[in-house]
């Protein structure tokens, strides 16, 4: 049933758009005879826009954002209350909400003690980054400042962001970027490098430290990885790969940092994407997922070893972690998070995830037996794809206008899906899914029968 929305008049909103937004990911050329789609309304799963339509959102507000659902009046009124009492103070003094909140987070984060706060995923990231490279300089004299990042992963949008970016399609036309990152290769098993492996997981692992060898153990400081790949493709880590890439990094003395920013706050089942594997991280960043997008906030977890290297030399003055985030002072984000929090716990809303994600992997793989363009289908928990090819055999991948057909589909159809956007070259051919934790079967069947319908409509 559609929303009352659909009975106002928002040409003057489509026309101010159309004329002055600049919109994320958007070639504006079709917006001189096509309309923006304007969303105007969201509740649980679904969204409506200005021309009245509802939407069931397969995506969790289009990035895997809004993992609680539209519309929790619990998380407004949070945000809403602290901005009345105190909506700002620069995060050089605490606040209420913010120790409160770190506290419930990192009472979920067994080995880690200190969070900082900013504003994006990729600001988080940066923090990271820059961590390491003060660490490299006052432990190292400078020498041990590399990064190493893993093709495929993607880490923000920033120019250093971009530097540890595996998508070369992100990269394009934005370089020369920041010197001291290196790659590694990707752990995707379906697009092996080494052919059919019997330890494909323990191989990929291997490999990073390879690259180790190559640059010196002695010049590399850190490593970056998304537990789970999430715009290269949907890539959760094949066996054996997060053992031995713990291994590693003890062995070269190289801080392990993963990037949570899609993962975190219970996307695949546990708070922690890496809490699903054997992994002891040094740094973790998040951000998506940690107020479900009611307010702007992400977080830079630390174990307390790192911090104690930013108190050895008290009376240096550069010897601090001399860094800032301007709206990393606003109390709204960790009120909203707080609350958030609240809600997956009242909820029990990871073993939603489990459950459903269980569930969904199974319609997927229905898909896949009916339809031979569905070549692999992957994921953890509630953050799932299905990459799609040519030929099953060869595993030529379909070209990206058919995956972009299938999502079109299924949004005209009134259910939103994603895809690999603008990632890596004649690889954007994977359908992604994240649907909010709330998410019951209902909902996932009619996610896939859209797709289903789509595929057959598309490839007919």
């Amino acid at each position: 049933m559609d929303l009352p929305v659909g009975q106002n008049d928002y040409s003057e909103v489509i026309e101010n758009d159309r004329a002055h937004v600049w919109h994320h990911l958007s070639q504006h050329k079709k917006y001189e005879t096509v309309d923006p789609m304007i969303v105007v309304e969201g509740k649980g799963m679904r969204f409506w826009d200005a021309k009245g339509r509802q939407y069931l959102d397969g995506v969790s507000g289009g990035v895997w954002t809004v993992n609680v659902g539209y519309g929790r009046e619990e998380i407004a009124d949070a945000v809403r209350d602290q901005l009345v009492k105190l909506n700002y103070f620069a995060g050089s003094a605490g606040s209420i909400p913010g120790a409160t909140f770190c506290r419930a987070l990192i009472d979920k984060m067994p080995g880690l003690s200190r969070v900082y706060f900013s504003n994006s995923g990729s600001e988080a990231n940066e923090k990271a980054y820059k961590i390491v490279r003060q660490i490299s300089y006052n432990k190292y004299g400078g020498k041990k400042h590399k990064i190493l990042f893993r093709d495929r992963d993607y880490h923000g949008t920033t120019i250093t962001a971009l530097s540890t970016c595996g998508q070369p399609e992100r990269k394009e036309q934005y370089g020369p970027f920041t010197p001291g990152f290196v790659e590694v290769p990707h752990c995707c098993e379906y697009r092996s490098q080494y052919g059919e492996v019997d330890n494909y997981g323990e191989r990929a692992a291997r490999a990073i430290e390879e690259v180790i060898l190559r640059e010196g153990p002695d010049t590399v400081g850190g490593i970056i990885l998304e537990p789970v790949t999430a715009g290269g493709g949907v890539i959760p880590p094949p066996e054996g790969y997060w053992p031995v890439v713990q291994e590693i990094c003890d062995k070269y003395d190289i801080l392990l940092i993963i990037d949570e920013v899609v993962c975190g706050l219970g996307r695949t089942g546990k708070w922690f994407g890496y809490q699903q594997y054997v992994i002891k991280p040094d740094i973790v960043t998040m951000a998506t997922g940690v107020a479900s997008g009611y307010a702007a906030i992400s977080c830079t977890g630390t174990t307390e070893a790192v911090l104690e290297q930013f108190k050895a030399y008290p009376d240096d003055p550069m010897s601090y972690f001399r860094d800032i985030s301007l709206f990393g002072g606003c109390n709204g984000g960790p009120a909203a998070a707080l609350a958030n929090m609240q809600i997956i716990e009242n909820e029990n809303l990871l073993d939603n995830v489990t459950a459903m994600g269980e569930y969904l992997m199974g319609r997927l793989n229905g898909l896949k037996d009916k339809h031979s363009i569905i070549g692999d289908v992957r994921g953890k928990g509630l953050f799932c794809g299905a990459e799609l090819v040519a030929n099953r055999e060869t595993k030529e991948p379909v070209d990206e206008s058919v995956a972009a057909a299938i999502v079109a589909d299924c949004l005209a159809n009134g259910v939103l899906i994603g895809m690999t956007n603008r990632s890596m070259h004649g690889l954007n051919n994977t359908l992604c899914l994240s649907p909010a934790l709330i998410c019951t079967k209902s909902d996932l069947d009619e996610i896939v029968d859209a797709i289903d319908a789509a595929i057959r409509r598309v490839v007919a």
